[in-house]
């Protein structure tokens, strides 16, 4: 695949392409990297020889990691009920109370991004009128985020919002009495046996939830792969069968034949079955496709750019899936 890869990158086909892992049935079947220009959360890094141990940014594929932080928060009973309105648990802002609908947003809204708010990201994240750069400026973020002018009834609408998930990093530690990063480390990070990782802090110093994570190639399809065994990894229980069932199930329709479940896109497959899909801002990419114990991680640096998806998707459709195909026939 290395070399295949390669000669489209040279035709110009697959610009900004960094890194990409596939496995199958558990295991690691195929990778490639590749040199070129990377970021930091906006931090220009120059040209980066990226490999196996290279850290990225996954960018907003961090949003469908929380989503499986707060099922295992869940689990051990840390953080609230999903039907649990999001203002019974932010008291300090009694003055939010203002007998509208934004009383009526529950934490399963924010889950499935359809809280009824007004919320912008089509603009550039350098951009301070982007919605979630403005929230990175904002004095309190959460008030930011709470105090949106509503828009549409909550639950009934799905609208892009990384406040939503901010929200949840916010549960998230103040239910487990941890850092955002030092819970994913313990419950997820160091059973999954990924040692190395970042991740970035907005300007108040709390980790971003809705975009920090930097992971390697490798180890981001290690999560995807315990998603796609039911959340187990070698004999042991990561993430709750049940929540992973429940954020495969479509909650929000985006378009038609692209939904929406617990911080996971979702389509289907040939047959009808689930595929979940992590995406991030630049290209990065998470592929889990569960019946067929399919896996594929896809980094790039092609940040800000509104097509920037179509080249992890190209690589998907022409590069691993025939690679798969090609691995299970010749094992036949």
């Amino acid at each position: 695949m290395q070399e295949r890869l390669s000669e489209a990158i040279e035709d110009g086909d697959l610009k900004g392409l960094h890194s990409v892992v596939m496995m199958l049935n558990g295991e690691r079947r195929a990778e490639a990297y590749f040199p070129g220009k990377d970021e930091n959360w906006g931090l220009d890094l120059g040209l980066v020889q990226h490999g196996p141990d290279s850290l990225h940014d996954t960018r907003s594929v961090t949003k469908s990691i929380v989503g499986l932080l707060y099922g295992i928060a869940l689990a051990e009973k840390a953080v609230p009920e999903l039907n649990t309105p999001l203002l019974n648990l932010f008291p300090e802002y009694p003055d939010l109370r203002d007998g509208s609908d934004r009383e009526k947003i529950t934490i399963r809204d924010a889950l499935t991004m359809q809280m009824g708010t007004e919320w912008d990201e089509s603009l550039p994240y350098t951009d301070p009128r982007n919605s979630e750069h403005a929230m990175e400026l904002a004095k309190d973020r959460y008030r930011f985020i709470l105090d949106r002018p509503m828009t549409d009834k909550p639950g009934t609408t799905w609208s892009y919002n990384g406040g939503a998930v901010a929200l949840l990093g916010k549960l998230i530690t103040d239910g487990t009495g941890m850092p955002l990063e030092e819970y994913a480390n313990s419950r997820l990070f160091k059973p999954l046996d990924i040692e190395t990782y970042e991740w970035v802090k907005g300007y108040d110093g709390v980790s971003s939830a809705a975009s920090g994570l930097r992971l390697t190639a490798r180890d981001l399809a290690k999560i995807g792969m315990m998603v796609a065994q039911d959340g187990v990894y070698e004999g042991q229980k990561i993430v709750p069968f049940e929540w992973l069932k429940a954020s495969s199930q479509p909650a929000s329709l985006i378009q038609e034949g692209f939904e929406y479940g617990y911080l996971w896109y979702l389509i289907k497959g040939p047959s009808g079955d689930t595929i979940m899909i992590a995406l991030g801002n630049g290209g990065q990419r998470l592929t889990v496709q569960p019946e067929r114990d399919f896996v594929v991680s896809t980094f790039a640096g092609n940040y800000n750019q509104p097509d920037a998806w179509q080249v992890s998707l190209k690589v998907l459709l022409e590069f691993a899936i025939p690679e798969a195909t090609k691995y299970l026939k010749n094992k036949d």
